[in-house]
């Protein structure tokens, strides 16, 4: 089986989505799995499928690099969103998003964003048995993307080219590539982008990612929210000197500029890949999965669990950093973390920073240094209205209603019986 080309595509946003519809050239998009929802797609993406335009669904939830096995309702919401998409392939992350639980004895703790796993072999092992797992539960071929990273793990058996060529060679998984965060990966870590790019198994890509970012005090944010900086289109060029990339698509999430500019940053995009110049081959080798492949010992995933629960404890829950992992950049990733955290409950529920003004983000900022998120970001949004309320936060009286307002509504059937009984008293 060959890959499907797919050209040149932008990742569709609701914000963007009239323009994306203009645009000259794009070939195919991509839109965030969790985002959508099978029985009640965006006209847009109705209207771009019936033009031809292929969609693919682009997981962030599923924390293929956990110590646990793949969620089986996660599993199949994905399956279905890939179906009502009519899509050839499916991509998810290199990653794991939530430790603890009963393996590690601890609460289940969520990141609410994409960590690195450690590259080493009880890693490799774990997150290659739960690709496979989600391989077999997909309709359609899965593709793992590399992540940006702020933080390394000490004690690493691999370099990333190696931990990818493995990682395919096991199981036949096809490799989203982020060349952006090849480059984040060279400021923050040193790692070198060529030497990155030569251990790739080039056949096994499925597409590209490319996206800007911003550096602060020597650290490279990779924001989805700036333009592409040269250093970017760099790698993407020497990538594309070593293959000709089946599909090439940028990111980008929040800031939006003017159609003219994005525009303008995908045709820089297929400059840089021209630049580059290897041919279009077909007849692309898969490598297939290992007919028996070992079970993973429940040691392997508990010795995972444990070091994963660990840095994550620490990121989110203030607990002391784990030996051997640079302090400085732990606190950069815990204080990203929590801005990240801020911005998406402020996206899934606007009414609260609508009613809390300018004072919300640094409301949240001190609830989340308190409370790690232990569930979505919507009940992460209703956890952070019910804190406030219950330790009286709020003075200002309108705001104060109005978020009781929110809250009741919001609370379901049996909502806590102490603060729910407290704001209906002051209701009354």
């Amino acid at each position: 089986m060959t890959v499907e080309r797919l050209g040149t595509g932008i990742g569709w946003r609701p914000e963007i989505a009239d323009a994306v519809e203009r645009m000259p050239g794009i070939d195919w998009v991509e839109v965030v799995a969790e985002n959508t929802c099978p029985g009640h797609l965006p006209e847009s993406l109705r209207r771009l499928r019936e033009r031809g335009v292929t969609v693919v669904p682009h997981g962030v939830s599923l924390g293929l690099g956990g110590a646990d096995r793949p969620d089986e309702d996660r599993l199949t919401a994905l399956a279905e969103r890939v179906a009502a998409l009519g899509s050839p392939l499916v991509t998810e992350h290199i990653a794991f998003v939530r430790a603890g639980g009963p393996r590690t004895a601890s609460p289940v703790l969520e990141a609410g964003h994409l960590l690195p796993v450690p590259r080493t072999r009880d890693a490799l092992d774990v997150l290659c048995e739960n690709i496979r797992i989600a391989q077999a539960a997909l309709p359609v071929p899965l593709a793992v993307e590399n992540i940006a990273a702020l933080i390394g793990w000490p004690g690493e058996e691999m370099t990333e080219g190696q931990f990818l060529y493995d990682l395919v060679d096991r199981t036949g998984v096809r490799l989203l590539i982020d060349v952006a965060n090849l480059h984040t990966n060279h400021v923050n870590r040193g790692e070198d982008p060529a030497e990155a790019l030569a251990d790739l198994p080039v056949e096994a890509i499925a597409y590209v990612h490319v996206a800007g970012g911003f550096e602060r005090d020597g650290v490279w944010h990779d924001s989805h929210a700036h333009p592409v900086p040269p250093a970017v289109l760099a790698v993407l060029t020497g990538l594309a000197s070593r293959v000709a990339p089946p599909g090439v698509l940028l990111e980008r999430d929040e800031n939006f500029p003017e159609p003219a500019e994005l525009e303008r940053e995908l045709a820089a995009i297929r400059a840089a890949v021209a630049v580059g110049g290897a041919p279009a081959g077909d007849g692309r080798r898969e490598h297939p999965p290992a007919a028996t492949a070992p079970e993973v010992s429940d040691a392997a995933r508990q010795r995972v669990g444990l070091a994963q629960a660990a840095v994550l404890s620490s990121l989110v829950a203030g607990t002391p950093v784990p030996e051997g992992f640079d302090r400085v950049r732990m606190g950069v990733q815990a204080r990203s973390l929590a801005a990240k955290r801020a911005d998406v409950v402020a996206k899934v529920a606007p009414e609260l920073p609508g009613i809390l003004g300018d004072g919300y983000r640094t409301a949240f900022l001190a609830y989340a240094l308190e409370r790690p998120m232990t569930g979505g970001y919507r009940r992460d949004a209703l956890e952070f209205a019910g804190v406030l309320l219950r330790e009286g936060r709020v003075r200002d009286a309108d705001a104060r209603r109005r978020l009781e307002g929110w809250w009741l509504e919001r609370a379901g059937a049996a909502p806590r019986r102490s603060l729910a009984r407290r704001v209906l008293l002051r209701r009354g």
